[in-house]
């Protein structure tokens, strides 16, 4: 891909000759954007964007900025040399000859018979639509010469590239956020850092107060969704005898300022229904599940005193995203390479309909000794696509399933050698006969070296497997979509059935893997008798497990709800500047919810890298406590590595030996 690739096939567009608009020290250096002769032939703004227009495509420095017909500019070039020079810089390089007949610059397509007011978007010419008191203009005109000698409406240009508008609107929206972006990236980044303080802290008072910590989480979820409820029942009051704020949101239908959503009492009462059934669910959870909550608790609590002694876990995270994030852009820039490793294709263009040349492949070069122009008058050789028929290029998608596949396979070795490292560290604290005297010096360095020299091959054979599922399930998805809107009602059957199948199989296998690394990490043993043994002793504590481990995965995400929600509520405060003090401070902003959603799922995202090490370290101790029950019976010669109240939590009542 690196050898064939060319990432400038996505950077610069491509005129019809195959050259690149704007590439440096070439011809078309100061000419960055994309010319159409004529839009009119232009199916949609698809059509535009993938290069297959049916039409002339040149750089240009500039796009048009008036009305002007190649019939009118020749017909005055005498008396207005200034119309002709501006006209002939959206010609064809080098033509400079008005005298020539009319006719015959349209059909060899030496300038376009017509230019209209048009704006760049994607580096590519677009009409400059515009509405005025509710009807489209073009420079504030509705109607236009097409150069051919018939006036035509706006509404046409508007058809030939169908649903334009909405694209401009998009970019509209999409120009509004990034300004709010600009203005307010330094306070994102001082909610991100607040949401990393406020876990950290959470997980440093947890070897003291776990108890009264999840405690507070579980009340803090509660109390937030409350005023969360609370506001949407004042909004949706509030707006009551308001004009228009009773209509529907399939009344107004979908607009691209979402502030008119807020408008709408239905919006509020759909806010507020939502938030009460999640309120009911989260109660009646911890009402079922009270006696074994305290018991994750106080589990909890061994977990946060082992993190105590091992503080350097609380960064591992940084490592996995740094290797991650180093994955994602091995596979990113391989993939582009692989995109524009094609040759250019040129094709036959050709001005009359019944052309039995018309989109054949053709050869630039050698075009005008065909005899293809005689048949068919104005035809062109013009640039399609880039793309081949070597069997290098036949097998691209091949190649980028592979590419895929090799990027699932390093995503997944690198959380399974942050799980199989995090779990060393939490077990030579666990197997330590004196805690923490007997722990190692460097217990997580030492892990770590562990992994990368002695189990490798483990974790590379368990991330294995779970790419195969996950490249299966990549390429399900990708059947569905294709076969969409095509295949029966078997066929959907199937297809769904095979994807919760391997979703369900992902799963397992993730839980598997997780528990067969923490076995890799404390015997040493390979992947899967690993798997087997860890999957037969969980076995054999089921009841443990869902008690334990499935609770601690609820509290945990009832924390990372709590850090979330706590900062996006102050960020809510701060943004819409109902904050006093930071009223002056808070920036003013087009979409306030651009920065809001950001805080709160980076606050999440934060959150979830310090609270997976501690779901690492409880489920790493849990699985110690089993094997340590299973391999020693409380006596003087095989006594008990756990720790008094861990053994009083989890049902033995004293660390005596057992009666014979």
């Amino acid at each position: 891909a690196w050898v064939h690739g060319d990432p400038r096939k996505v950077i610069y567009p491509t005129d019809s000759y195959g050259q690149f608009c704007g590439q440096k020290d070439t011809f078309n250096e100061n000419k960055t954007i994309l010319f159409y002769f004529n839009i009119l032939k232009c199916a949609s703004p698809v059509v535009l964007i993938n290069l297959q227009c049916p039409t002339t495509q040149l750089c240009v420095s500039k796009c048009p900025d008036r009305f002007a017909t190649y019939i009118d500019v020749q017909a005055s070039y005498r008396y207005k040399p200034d119309q002709w020079n501006y006209f002939k810089q959206f010609c064809k390089p080098g033509f400079n000859n008005p005298r020539k007949s009319v006719a015959q610059v349209l059909r060899d397509e030496d300038c376009p018979s017509m230019i209209i007011p048009s704006r760049p978007f994607l580096k590519r010419c677009f009409p400059d639509f515009s509405t005025k008191n509710g009807v489209l203009t073009v420079a504030n005109q509705t109607t236009f010469k097409d150069g051919r000698g018939k006036t035509r409406n706006v509404t046409d240009l508007r058809e030939a590239a169908n649903g334009i508008n909405n694209v401009l609107d998009a970019r509209s929206v999409g120009m509004k956020i990034f300004e709010d972006y600009a203005i307010s990236w330094y306070w994102i980044l001082i909610g991100l850092f607040i949401a990393m303080i406020v876990s950290l802290l959470f997980l440093v008072l947890l070897r003291f107060t776990a108890g009264v910590l999840f405690w507070i989480f579980i009340f803090g979820v509660i109390g937030i969704i409350g005023y969360g409820i609370w506001h949407c029942y004042w909004e949706y009051d509030h707006l009551k005898g308001i004009p228009g704020s009773d209509l529907t949101v399939y009344d107004i239908g979908f607009q691209t300022d979402f502030r008119v959503y807020l408008q709408l009492r239905q919006t509020w009462l759909a806010f507020m229904i939502i938030l009460c059934v999640v309120e009911v669910i989260i109660i009646l959870m911890l009402i079922f599940l009270r006696n074994r909550i305290r018991i994750a608790i106080a589990l909890m609590k061994e977990g946060s005193r082992a993190i105590g002694y091992i503080m350097s876990t609380l960064f591992y995270p940084v490592v996995t995203f740094i290797l991650i994030a180093i994955c994602i852009s091995y596979w990113a820039v391989t993939a582009v390479f692989l995109a524009t490793s094609g040759e250019p294709v040129y094709k036959v263009m050709a001005n009359q309909t019944l052309c039995k040349f018309a989109n054949l492949t053709c050869d630039p070069e050698t075009f005008n000794t065909t005899n293809v122009t005689k048949l068919c008058p104005g035809a062109q050789c013009t640039f399609a696509f880039y793309g081949g028929e070597s069997l290098y290029h036949k097998y691209i998608f091949i190649f980028q399933l592979a590419n895929a596949f090799v990027f699932l396979w390093l995503v997944n070795f690198a959380i399974a050698l942050g799980q199989c490292t995090l779990a060393g560290a939490f077990a030579s604290y666990y197997w330590a006969s004196r805690k923490p005297a007997d722990i190692p010096l460097w217990p997580l360095f030492s892990s770590f070296g562990r992994a990368i020299r002695y189990h490798t091959g483990s974790l590379a054979f368990g991330a294995l497997i779970l790419a195969i599922v996950q490249l299966i399930r990549v390429i399900l998805e990708y059947l569905d979509h294709k076969l969409k809107g095509t295949q029966n009602s078997f066929t959907r059957f199937l297809l769904c059935c095979l994807k919760c199948c391997f979703w369900c199989l992902e799963k397992f296998l993730k839980f598997i893997n997780r528990n067969a690394y923490i076995m890799i990490a404390i015997y040493g043993k390979n992947f899967c008798t690993s798997a087997k043994e860890a999957f037969f002793l969980l076995m054999r504590n089921v009841v443990r497990v869902a008690v334990l481990d499935k609770v601690t995965d609820f509290l945990l995400f009832l924390g990372k709800i709590l850090v979330a929600g706590g900062v996006g509520v102050l960020a809510f405060f701060f943004f819409t500047q109902r904050i006093p003090v930071f009223a002056q401070e808070a920036p003013a902003l087009n979409y306030y919810w651009v920065p809001l959603l950001t805080v709160i799922i980076g606050s999440y995202l934060v959150a979830h890298g310090f609270f997976s090490v501690y779901a690492m370290c409880v489920d790493t101790l849990f699985l110690c406590f089993c094997e340590d029950l299973e391999r020693n019976d409380g006596s003087t010669a095989k006594p008990y590595f756990m720790s008094a109240s861990l053994h009083r939590i989890l049902g033995k009542k004293e660390l005596s030996p057992k009666k014979a």
